[in-house]
């Protein structure tokens, strides 16, 4: 028999982590052997940590917090969407070095539309945030032909270069005490919540007929989705499904196989209620 395929997601924190059981889950659905670990590693680190991966026969990896920039500056190679990106969330090793890639913007495409039923074709957008995340998700929703993408970040600088990056003339920044009107869907990419904190700005860019998201879930989704409750928002969603749906496309682009998400999902909601 085979030695499993070391895998592992790295972050900081990565503890919280629930990819491991996914990407096991997802595993047995094929009966593929997998050994899926978590690596803590912050920006000093990261460089070293994943080259020590590399050293131990470790074939793919996913990128979380706040690392997802870093991570395409140590690629051989990355696909045009997650140049477009500037962002890296998936590493798979070749020959060259690592091939990066970015399934971020896939997940939550799918999650908002297929699972939740939300079309993001003409919406106003709020997103909060700069991050790494954040300019997967903003350049998924341009493509998905949002009417207009507002980027409001605590430093404004940050969310000006992420515009420029973009560069879509319906891609705008703001800071956040300035943030205009009104907003169909607000999508909070930033790590507030890792810290109990949502950005209470957004309350004034909800009302009853928005849709509020967090990229994140579980306890650092609490606060923004608190919020937005009370702004009395028709929809508050977490990120646990695009969590699922950006670990499946990494699955399919490592083994070939894409998975059935729905029972992993169903199962992981179960867990944290």
């Amino acid at each position: 028999m085979s030695a499993p395929v070391l895998h592992a997601v790295f972050g900081q924190p990565v503890a919280h982590s629930l990819s491991p059981y996914i990407h096991a889950a997802f595993a047995a659905q094929f009966g593929l052997a997998i050994d899926y670990r978590r690596i803590e590693a912050g920006p000093d680190d990261f460089a070293a940590a994943l080259a020590a991966f590399a050293t131990a026969a470790g074939r793919g990896a996913n990128v979380t917090l706040p690392l997802k920039e870093l991570a395409a500056s140590l690629c051989a190679e990355v696909t045009p969407r997650a140049r477009r990106a500037g962002s890296v969330n998936t590493l798979t090793r070749t020959s060259g070095g690592w091939a990066g890639d970015t399934t971020d913007g896939i997940g939550l495409l799918q999650d908002l539309g297929a699972r939740h039923g939300v079309s993001p074709v003409g919406l106003r957008v709020l997103m909060i945030g700069a991050g790494g995340a954040a300019r997967a998700a903003a350049r998924a929703l341009l493509d998905a032909d949002v009417a207009a993408l507002v980027i409001a970040n605590r430093t404004p600088a940050r969310a000006q270069r992420l515009v420029e990056a973009l560069a879509d003339p319906r891609a705008s920044a703001s800071a956040p005490d300035a943030v205009p009107g009104r907003f169909d869907l607000v999508v909070n990419a930033s790590a507030a919540g890792h810290q109990g904190q949502p950005p209470a700005f957004a309350a004034a860019a909800m009302d009853s007929g928005s849709v509020a998201y967090d990229l994140s879930y579980g306890a650092a989704a609490a606060p923004f989705l608190a919020l937005a409750t009370s702004a009395g928002v028709r929809t508050a969603l977490d990120g646990l499904g695009m969590l699922v749906e950006q670990a499946a496309a990494s699955f399919a682009l490592w083994h070939g196989h894409p998975p059935d998400t729905a029972p992993v999902y169903a199962g992981l909601r179960a867990r944290l209620a």
